[in-house]
C-alpha cells in the first residue's frame, strides 16, 4: 500500500518536538564541556560529537531538500519546522463495481469483438486478443477458467505503473490538488469523496470553489464540504475570479496548518484558448504560495469513446498528472480506462463506483482486471 507523508498532530507532534529540542539542549552542553578541552589542546584535531538521538517522523523541510537533492538548511529557532508522519490512506476496494465482459463463458473466438465493444480501442482489442490465443497455445490453456486468468493476469500486467501514487509524499505542505473535467463527469463528487477519505485518515483538507460561473457546482461542493468535514472557501458572487478563489483556499489551507487543498476549477470546455487562459491564471496564483502537487482530470466511464476527446483536449492545456475514473460502474464499456491510460501515457489514479461517499477507491489493476473477467 501507497506510504504518504502528512503533518504529525496533537500529543505525537509535542513528544516530537519536546525530543528535538532535548537534543539541542544536549548537543550544546555537550560543546560547552568540550571548549576548555579545544583551548588546551589547539593542534589535536577533535571529533564533533555525535548525535544518538533519532527524532522520527521526517521534518518537512528535510523531505523537500531530500526529493530535490539540495543541502538541508537548518530551521530558523522561531519558526519550528512541520513534523511529518508516514501513513496510509484507508482501506476502500473497487468490490464488485466493475461489471463483467462476458456471459457464462469466455470464447477466444468472439474476445476480440468483445474488447472493441466495451472501448478497448480496435488495435488494443487485436493486440491483447492475439497475446491470449499465444498465452494459451503455449500453457495448454482451454477451460473457462484458465482463459479467464489468462485475461486477467494480462490486463492486470498492462494496467500496472509506478507513477499511480498520489503525489502526498515530498512533505511540501499544503499539498494542492487542482482538479478539471467537464461538466457532469463528476468533478464536484469526486472532490467530495477525495476530502472524505482524507479526513478519514486524519488528514485535514480546504477546499476551494473555483469553478465560479456555475451556482449550482458551488453549492453542490459546499454540500460536499460539510459531508467530508471540511472549510471550504466560496466566490463573493457568481462569476468571481477563480484565481482568487483558489488563492484563497491555499491561504486558508497555510494559515489552518492544513495538509491538502483541493481546487475545483472550470468545467467549460468551450475554448482550449479560454481554459488554458483560466487554468494558467489559477495556477500562478497558487504558485505564490505553494507548489502544485496533482492536476487530476475526471472522466465518465460511461461516455466511452468520448472520453477519449474529453482527456486529450484537457491533457492539451491543463498539465493533467493523473486520471480518475468515474461511473465506472454504470457501464460495460470500461475498457476506455486502458484505453486512456495507454494512449495519453497517463496513469489512472483513482476510482468512482457508485453515488454514495465511501464509493471511492485507489485504481487497482489487479481489482479492475477480475472484475472485467469475473462470471456474471
Amino acid at each position: 500500500m501507497f506510504k504518504f507523508l502528512k503533518r504529525l498532530r496533537g500529543e505525537q507532534a509535542s513528544a516530537v518536538q519536546s525530543q528535538a529540542l532535548e537534543q539541542e539542549v544536549a548537543v550544546e552542553t555537550t560543546l560547552d564541556n568540550l571548549a576548555p578541552d579545544l583551548t588546551a589542546r589547539e593542534d589535536s584535531p577533535v571529533e564533533p560529537p555525535k548525535s544518538t538521538v533519532s527524532v522520527q517522523p521526517i521534518l518537512a523541510d528535510q523531505a523537500a531538500a531530500e526529493t530535490e537533492g539540495q543541502d538541508h538548511k537548518a530551521p530558523d529557532q522561531a519558526a519550528r519546522p512541520i513534523q511529518l508522519e508516514a501513513v496510509e490512506l484507508p482501506k476502500r476496494s473497487l468490490g464488485s463495481g466493475v461489471r463483467s465482459l462476458f456471459g457464462e463463458a469466455v470464447n477466444i473466438d468472439e474476445l476480440e469483438d468483445i474488447l472493441i465493444m466495451a472501448d478497448f480501442g480496435v488495435e488494443v482489442a487485436e493486440e491483447i486478443t492475439a497475446q491470449v490465443k499465444k498465452d494459451a497455445n503455449k500453457q495448454g490453456a482451454s477451460s473457462d477458467a484458465e482463459l479467464r486468468l489468462l485475461l486477467k493476469d494480462l490486463l492486470t500486467e498492462r494496467l500496472n505503473r509506478e507513477d499511480s501514487a498520489l503525489n502526498l509524499d515530498d512533505g511540501k505542505l499544503p499539498y494542492v490538488f487542482l482538479v478539471v473535467g467537464v461538466n457532469g463527469a463528476g468533478k464536484t463528487t469526486t472532490i467530495g469523496k477525495l476530502a472524505r477519505w482524507l479526513k478519514d485518515g486524519d488528514w485535514e483538507v480546504v477546499l476551494g470553489a473555483a469553478d465560479t460561473y456555475r451556482a449550482a457546482a458551488v453549492d453542490q461542493l459546499a454540500t460536499w464540504a460539510d459531508r467530508a468535514e471540511s472549510p471550504i472557501i466560496r466566490p463573493a458572487k457568481e462569476g468571481a475570479d477563480p484565481a482568487a478563489v483558489a488563492y484563497q483556499t491555499v491561504e486558508m489551507a497555510i494559515n489552518t496548518g492544513a495538509d491538502i487543498a483541493i481546487i475545483d476549477t472550470a468545467g467549460r470546455l468551450q475554448s482550449k484558448k479560454d481554459l488554458m487562459d483560466e487554468l494558467g491564471k489559477i495556477r500562478r496564483a497558487v504558485e505564490k504560495q505553494a507548489k502544485i502537487s496533482e492536476v487530476l482530470l475526471v472522466i465518465d466511464a460511461t461516455n466511452g469513446q468520448n472520453a477519449m476527446s474529453q482527456a486529450r483536449a484537457f491533457t492539451d492545456v491543463a498539465d493533467v498528472t493523473g486520471i480518475v475514473m468515474t461511473k465506472l460502474d454504470g457501464t460495460a464499456k470500461g475498457g476506455i480506462l486502458y484505453a486512456l491510460q495507454k494512449e495519453l501515457d497517463l496513469p489512472i489514479k483513482l476510482v468512482g463506483v457508485g453515488e454514495q461517499i465511501n464509493d471511492f477507491a485507489f485504481f487497482s489493476p489487479e481489482e479492475f482486471a477480475k472484475g472485467l473477467v469475473a462470471k456474471k
